[in-house]
């Protein structure tokens, strides 16, 4: 029985072909008929409760079945009404003499303009909508793509829902272009009802006369009311497949179902409903309006939007935007002592000086928005950054070890009101500045056409952008464009400078965190390692190197095996910090690979050998270690040709990487690191041996003038 039903798809198929071979008696051509527009009310309601198209992706095969189910029918019914005198069932029979009711021209009259409506207005419609959105769909297909590997690489999402939204967007295409041909589909079926029409009613009067069933208008009216019935019920199921058919594909900028968009929208418009309702009240001086009903429509009209306006008034929008956004995305509710400091004045709290230390507390991570922005974090109001942070910090830490510390939101009258400001231990470090009714399109190098908008810079990356309308987003979409919505511009901009200033959260506390987790599954190798042989601060110097390097520090056991290993086979002094951390940044190879090797290879930035001779001359030995003293001319030349070496990077994906000797490795990241922070300079001894080295440029020495140290 299990299999039957499986299978219960294609037998219904099955049946349909029948249908066009095997005659049918009436009484099973009525629960056909029956069974039919049946099936078609449910799937317009379906279209019209669904949110998204992909809820319905069966829909285009579903139309063809559908399709091939009604001409199967008008077949059974047309053999019956030309071998029967025109005779094909109950519900043929109730639908002609309803239509007709005694009058034949008006009844096809009737019948020719529901025709013509639904070949005319809602097929034509419906195949144009569907054209144009399979056009658009896959012309916008190359910018989605990119707007997610953005979301993937700023930790915004992580591999699997990557993996998902691209699944989404090539089911998003094949259906739209699915659904192209099917419209072709439902307006064959409208030009195959007129030729059916026809065939039944002139074939029905020719059969009749020759075999004598009547009169000429006897025979008119017998085969009329079956040839109008026999439309009738293979048009009224199409009318409804093709209003479906429309309803979903035009579903692509909706929200919800459509009587939730209905509901929302409407409602939030009671001025135009109050309009509306006095420019009814003004035609009804018009002589021969109907006075009464046209009042009552009025006044209906002009009580509703007064009431909406007044409800839309009341709602606690105002007590949501003045709530003080001082939450992480830990979610800390507000204390007791916070609560009574504003039931008391100012000046009587910070009499208690008690009171007067909690003014020295630093947040780590704090961000300010002004007043418009509110929104995007207040999650009574529909904001979604809480939640965004939160995936961004779970994807940080698995990504780099590290557990992001709580961002505290708050509102600042010190900002204008669409800008935010972001502030690590109390001091800012960037700002930015968006519109949150627009969308950021970001400029591509050589763009189809310049969309209108106005210009502006992506604060995260710096890239050349401009602000656009939300109407002009599939266009923007379509010219080459990537199109960010303003929440995603400043969770983006706010990942990028927390990856930047990690090594400043990475805190005494928090290394006791990360040595405490590490106890879980490694005991014996911590108990070797503290307090004998390590120190809690001198493992936090070495993490907080690794860090600012962008070296993930999530393999806890290799980095403490490591320094354990380094400090009781070379004795070196605790307070070699560089030797330690390169021989960590050695067996942490396979991790600094993977971050930098693309299909296997990787793209760098080489040193000449007498370039790399000369800086090893220069290497002197001070108070605070080792440093290389080159000369002014040098410097000035290696960073002028490693801004031209960058500059092939630009087209890459790759971050910048320059490969040095191990010796050299940290003296040249120290020299290049004030002026190119995000370039990653990088050993051989750290480069996984299975990997491509595909160098792109060379740093040469130009002069030999030096600065003796």
């Amino acid at each position: 029985m299990k299999k039957l039903f499986n299978y219960s798809i294609v037998l219904f198929v099955l049946v349909i072909v029948l249908l066009l071979i095997i005659p049918l008696p009436a009484g099973l051509v009525d629960v056909a008929i029956i069974f039919n527009i049946s099936l078609s009310m449910m799937i317009l309601v379906t279209t019209m409760t669904i949110r998204e198209p992909l809820e319905f992706s069966i829909f285009p095969s579903l139309l063809l079945i559908t399709t091939l189910y009604r001409l199967g029918i008008n077949v059974s019914t047309t053999r019956n009404i030309l071998s029967h005198d025109g005779s094909s069932g109950q519900v043929i029979k109730a639908f002609g003499d309803f239509i007709l009711q005694g009058n034949v021209v008006v009844g096809l009259v009737i019948y020719l303009i529901i025709v013509l409506m639904q070949f005319l207005v809602i097929t034509k419609g419906a195949e144009r909508v569907a054209e144009v959105a399979a056009r658009f769909t896959l012309d916008a297909m190359p910018g989605k793509q990119m707007a997610i590997d953005a979301d993937l690489s700023s930790g915004l999402i992580t591999e699997q829902q990557a993996k998902i939204r691209r699944e989404k967007i090539q089911r998003e295409a094949d259906f739209y272009g699915s659904m192209d041909g099917a419209t072709k589909i439902v307006k064959g079926d409208s030009i195959m009802s007129l030729i059916t029409t026809a065939i039944n009613l002139i074939g029905g009067v020719i059969i009749g006369m020759v075999q004598g069933n009547g009169t000429l208008t006897e025979v008119m009216t017998i085969y009329s009311i079956a040839t109008v019935g026999d439309g009738l019920v293979g048009q009224i199921p199409s009318l409804l497949i093709s209003t479906a058919t429309g309803m979903i594909v035009t579903r692509a900028v909706s929200e919800g179902s459509l009587n939730e968009d209905v509901s929302k929208q409407f409602l939030a418009q009671p001025y135009a409903i109050m309009i509306a309702g006095v420019a009814t009240a003004v035609l009804a001086v018009v002589p021969g309006m109907p006075v009464f009903q046209m009042g009552i429509v009025s006044v209906a009209l002009v009580v509703g939007g007064f009431y909406l306006t007044r409800r839309i008034k009341e709602e606690p929008m105002a007590a949501a935007m003045a709530t003080q956004l001082e939450m992480a995305a830990g979610m800390v509710p507000e204390s007791q002592e916070e609560a009574a400091e504003r039931t008391v004045t100012e000046e009587e709290y910070y009499k208690d000086v008690n009171n007067v230390y909690n003014l020295l507390s630093v947040e780590p991570i704090e961000m300010e928005f002004g007043y418009s922005l509110i929104p995007l974090a207040d999650e009574s109001v529909g904001g979604r950054m809480i939640s965004r942070i939160v995936i961004f910090r779970r994807q940080y830490a698995q990504d780099m070890g590290l557990v992001i510390p709580s961002i505290k939101l708050r509102d600042s009258s010190a900002l204008s009101t669409n800008e935010y400001c972001i502030r690590i231990k109390g001091e800012e470090v960037a700002r930015g500045e968006i519109l949150i009714d627009y969308f950021l399109a970001l400029d591509p190098e050589n763009p189809e056409k310049i969309i209108d908008g106005i210009e502006t810079v992506e604060p995260a990356y710096g890239i050349p952008s401009r602000w656009i309308r939300p109407e002009d987003r599939e266009r923007a979409e379509l010219y080459g464009y990537t199109v960010i919505d303003p929440l995603s511009v400043v969770v983006t901009h706010l990942s990028e400078v927390i990856r930047q200033h990690a090594y400043e959260l990475l805190t005494r506390q928090e290394v006791v965190h990360l040595i405490e987790n590490t106890k879980k599954t490694a005991p014996e190798l911590v108990e070797e390692a503290f307090p004998n042989l390590l120190s809690y601060g001198f493992l936090q110097r070495i993490l907080t190197s690794l860090l600012k390097e962008g070296v993930p520090i999530k393999d806890m056991e290799t980095i403490i095996e490591t320094v354990i290993d380094t400090l009781q086979e070379t004795g070196l002094p605790v307070k070699d910090m560089d030797s330690v951390t390169e021989r960590i940044r050695v067996a942490l190879k396979r991790t600094i690979t993977r971050m930098y090797c693309e299909d296997g290879s990787m793209k760098v930035i080489t040193l000449d050998g007498e370039l790399e001779r000369t800086m090893a001359g220069s290497v002197s030995k001070g108070e605070g270690g080792y440093y290389m003293a080159l000369s002014p001319d040098i410097i000035q030349s290696l960073i002028r040709q490693l801004a031209e070496q960058l500059r092939k990077f630009n087209g890459f994906t790759q971050n910048p990487v320059v490969l040095t000797s191990q010796v050299m490795r940290i003296h040249f990241y120290r020299l290049v690191e004030p002026f190119y922070p995000n370039v990653r300079v990088l050993s051989f001894n750290e480069i996984a041996s299975n990997v491509q080295i595909q160098s792109v440029g060379s740093l040469r020495l130009e002069t030999t003038g030096m600065r003796q140290g």
